[in-house]
């Protein structure tokens, strides 16, 4: 609860700090120092997290509490595309305890890049991951087994999601075993954020039912356009 209680008691008072420019410039100097503590304190440079990601992702994860849309709040999971694919680059956080449940693999859409993931789309037909801020909703057992619903929350920018059946699944082709016989994990699916087989079920059963997923990567197309971290 420590973070969530932090965050209802901070934006409050940060909103009778004074004019808009002195509560932006306190806004922004409580997140850098939340940043900056959770980041050493559960040691996510060691496990290859970009901290501008956590910073992104705090971010809107504070905004989307705010907006009363988290029905499972305390748990924020990180997408860091800027990895490289052979990387461990989905970090499962619990903001509450202040640990990191799960560090593992994750795909990207089969046409957003080898390796890297370097292209990103809204659109049905692209076969590319969606980047920004979801929310988990229900389960439910399709093709891929286990699968996790997940709805976009960022209009023209992954709000499609749903519509193009973009859900959390397990995949063989994600994960050590697959490593162990490819150089890098070669997006895929179809834009799913695919997870290995073998850890899906508790990948699932850890974020399901209304927590915050952000899946980031730098370029300015998608960093400029939110109106989730530009807000």
């Amino acid at each position: 609860m420590y973070w969530s209680l932090m965050a209802a008691l901070l934006i409050p008072a940060l909103l009778r700090a004074g004019d808009g420019k002195s509560v932006k410039s306190s806004e922004k100097s409580a997140l850098a120092a939340k940043v900056s503590t959770l980041y050493e304190q559960i040691d996510l440079k060691d496990l290859g997290l970009s901290k501008k990601a956590l910073a992104y992702a705090l971010k809107g994860y504070y905004y989307l509490l705010d907006h009363h849309k988290l029905s499972r709040p305390g748990i924020l999971s990180i997408c860091d595309l800027s990895q490289s694919s052979r990387n461990k680059r989905l970090y499962i956080i619990d903001l509450d305890q202040r640990t990191v449940l799960i560090n593992t693999y994750v795909a990207h859409g089969k046409n957003s890049g080898r390796e890297y993931a370097t292209s990103f789309s809204n659109s049905a037909s692209s076969h590319k991951t969606s980047l920004g801020f979801y929310i988990t909703e229900d389960t439910y057992f399709g093709t891929n087994g286990l699968s996790l619903k997940i709805c976009g929350m960022e209009r023209g920018i992954n709000d499609g999601a749903v519509r193009r059946n973009i859900v959390i699944h397990g995949s063989p082709y994600v994960g050590a075993d697959f490593m162990q016989t490819n150089n890098f994990i070669n997006g895929r699916s179809y834009g799913c954020p695919a997870v290995p087989q073998d850890e899906s079920e508790t990948i699932i059963d850890a974020i399901k039912g209304g927590s915050c997923l952000f899946i980031y990567h730098p370029t300015k197309r998608y960093t400029a356009r939110s109106k989730i971290l530009n807000g």
